[in-house]
C-alpha cells in the first residue's frame, strides 16, 4: 500500500460527528480511519462500483472492527449524482488511489463539489508516478471547478496529498 491511512486521516484533521464519503473505498482502510476519527455520532460512506468489496468492507466493520457507523453504497463515482448522496450533505470527502484509474475525472470533481457542504474538504491521495493524473493535474482540476487548496500533507514515498476546500 505505500502509505498509512490512519497516519493520513490524522492529518486529514476530520472533526466528530462529521459526515464523510469515501470514493473507492475497496477494501476500506480509509473507511475505517475516518470512522474512528469521526467517532460514534459520525458517518463514514463508503461507495464503490465492487459489489464483493463493499460487503467484505461491511462485514469488517462490523464483525471485526466493531464500527457502526460505515454505511455502504454502491454507486459509480465518475457520474455526477452517482453516490447517491443528497446534494450538500457531506463535511468531507476521502479520494485516495482512485482518480488515477477514473475515466472521467471532471465528473468525479464535480460530484464531489455537489455532494460537500459550503467549506467543505477534500482529502486527494494518489501516486505519485501515476502518469495519467499528477499532482500538478489534480491542483489544476479541483481550482478549476471551484475548489481551493488548503495545503499539502505527506503521504507516504509513493504518493502525494492535498487537501482542497469546496469555495
Amino acid at each position: 500500500m505505500f502509505s498509512d491511512p490512519e497516519e493520513i486521516i490524522q492529518r486529514f484533521e476530520l472533526i466528530k460527528a462529521s459526515h464523510v464519503a469515501d470514493f473507492g473505498s475497496g477494501s476500506g482502510f480509509y473507511s475505517f480511519a475516518a470512522a474512528e476519527a469521526v467517532g460514534e455520532n459520525g458517518v463514514v460512506y463508503s461507495i464503490d462500483v465492487q459489489k464483493d468489496l463493499l460487503q467484505k468492507l461491511k462485514n469488517e466493520a462490523r464483525n471485526v472492527r466493531h464500527l457502526t457507523n460505515i454505511e455502504i453504497i454502491w454507486g459509480d463515482v465518475d457520474n455526477i449524482g452517482g453516490t447517491k448522496l443528497k446534494e450538500g450533505s457531506i463535511d468531507a470527502v476521502i479520494a485516495a488511489n482512485i482518480f488515477f484509474q477514473l475515466e472521467n475525472k471532471e465528473n468525479a470533481c464535480l460530484e464531489i463539489k455537489r455532494i460537500l457542504k459550503s467549506k467543505g474538504r477534500v482529502l486527494l491521495v494518489d501516486w505519485i508516478n501515476a502518469n495519467s493524473f499528477n499532482k500538478e493535474e489534480a491542483r489544476k482540476l479541483f481550482i478549476k471547478n471551484g475548489f481551493a487548496e488548503e495545503r499539502e500533507i505527506d503521504a507516504g514515498v509513493k504518493h502525494y496529498g492535498l487537501i482542497f476546500i469546496k469555495i
